[in-house]
């Protein structure tokens, strides 16, 4: 089997595009007697990034420095045209030079643009680096800002510029968290964290759902600029990651929480408890720590985005759902004993058993509310975006096959490409030729 070979990406594309307007207009600039010059094309290069938002802002960031760096090399000319005897030994000449790379970086930090000093050297290095060999020191540096000037606003041009194509804008898109990555702990891939991102930037509504918290996903996929609320804890909560806040919750009932609580200490269980307070999600234990839950606590501790704390639950209205770490055995007998002892109250529970990462013997428990689930918390999602939008409607995307290999998350992406923009053709190399094509 000959592997396929990837698809010509939209920013190659745009580079190229941008990269031979530039030499187009450094010629018509040699017709009227300028220098050809790669500085316009370098520049174009480095300006055109994966998004137009990053473009306009490297631009601006790549002009401040270009403005520094030009300011330097100028002063630097017009200091060795009034002091010539500075240049007639090469040492010191290749000092100065060195002398005038510091203040072009340190320039860039007092203006509080850091990021743009090594663009400030280079367009210094680039000003001078042909000294002595310059008749006019302000006409070199007015062409190379002129260069830099031309390759940033071709750059943004390009990447602004799109032909026009349908969209299909009054659809959202649910896609599961567990499709796009490995399990929970890993970080989503580069590749597909791109694919995301042009998606959310073109205008797709996307709503990825999580089984878990949402520090999960802060933690994964941090990279991903979201612009729709995210449906985790299993669909017991809606967050909004722009906002840093929790939109919808379904806690369990009040005495259905107090019974179950009361009943695993009666039996020496221990657990964690998971609330929502103040948009925060907050954490408390209850019975004594297993081996496993320490592993676990050590672990999940170390996030900035979870609160582990000690005591009593502040507000029992709060807790979203309740997490068991122990054997599938006992997680069985568990489960027989709370329809047993107590089916009025635990009837309103709804139980997940989910494996554990290098655990085999050990599961986890998690016990919902039995008015929470998926559907309801993507209802909520879609009556909140029809409020701007009227007339929505929805489409979920899954894998049948679990996760492999980036590859199956890149396919499900493109599945909802075809679907956003149904114009676009098949991408061959993901479309064909697969021997482990994902079910969708």
């Amino acid at each position: 089997m000959i592997w396929p070979l990837p698809h010509i990406g939209q920013r190659i594309i745009k580079t190229t595009v941008a990269v031979y307007l530039c030499f187009l207009i450094c010629y018509l600039r040699e017709l009227l007697g300028q220098d050809m010059s790669a500085e316009a094309a370098i520049t174009a290069i480095i300006c055109m990034q994966p998004y137009v938002k990053d473009s306009k802002n490297y631009a601006v960031d790549r002009f401040t420095g270009t403005m520094l760096g030009s300011v330097w090399g100028l002063l630097f000319l017009v200091l060795m045209a009034a002091f010539p005897i500075l240049g007639r030994n090469t040492f010191l000449l290749y000092a100065l030079m060195a002398a005038g790379v510091m203040l072009a970086l340190y320039s860039a930090v007092l203006v509080r643009k850091p990021d743009t000093s090594s663009l400030a050297a280079i367009v210094f290095v680039c000003i001078v680096i042909a000294y002595p060999h310059i008749e006019e020191p302000l006409v070199q540096a007015v062409n190379r800002f002129i260069d830099v000037l031309v390759g940033t606003c071709v750059a943004i041009a390009v990447n602004v510029f799109r032909l026009p194509r349908v969209r299909n804008l009054g659809r959202v898109y649910f896609v599961r968290t567990k499709d796009l990555v490995p399990d929970r702990f890993s970080q989503i891939a580069p590749a597909v964290m791109f694919r995301l991102n042009y998606l959310f930037g073109d205008g797709a509504k996307i709503c990825l759902i999580s089984e878990h918290a949402p520090a999960f996903f802060v933690s994964q996929m941090s990279m991903v600029r979201v612009t729709t609320p995210l449906v985790v804890m299993d669909g017991a909560a809606v967050y909004d990651m722009n906002e840093n806040k929790y939109l919808y919750t379904q806690p369990i009932p009040q005495e259905v929480s107090a019974a179950l609580l009361a009943r695993l200490e009666q039996l020496g269980v221990g657990c964690f408890i998971y609330t929502v307070h103040r948009n925060r999600t907050c954490i408390f234990h209850k019975g004594q720590m297993t081996e496993q839950e320490k592993d676990m606590y050590e672990t999940m501790r170390r996030s900035p985005y979870r609160y582990y704390l000690d005591g009593e639950v502040c507000n029992p209205d709060e807790i979203v759902y309740v997490k068991i770490l122990t054997t599938e055995e006992k997680i069985i007998e568990l489960l027989s004993d709370l329809n047993r002892t107590g089916k009025e109250y635990f009837s309103s529970l709804r139980p997940v058993v989910r494996n554990q990462r290098g655990d085999a013997r050990h599961k986890a428990l998690y016990l919902y509310s039995m008015d929470s689930s998926q559907e309801r918390a993507k209802k909520f999602v879609m009556d909140l975006l029809s409020e701007e939008t009227p007339g929505l409607t929805q489409q979920e995307l899954k894998l049948n096959a679990p996760y492999r290999s980036e590859r199956d998350a890149l396919y499900l992406l493109h599945k909802v490409e075809e679907s956003f923009e149904p114009v676009r053709r098949p991408i061959k190399g993901l479309a064909k030729g697969r021997d482990h094509r994902p079910g969708l």
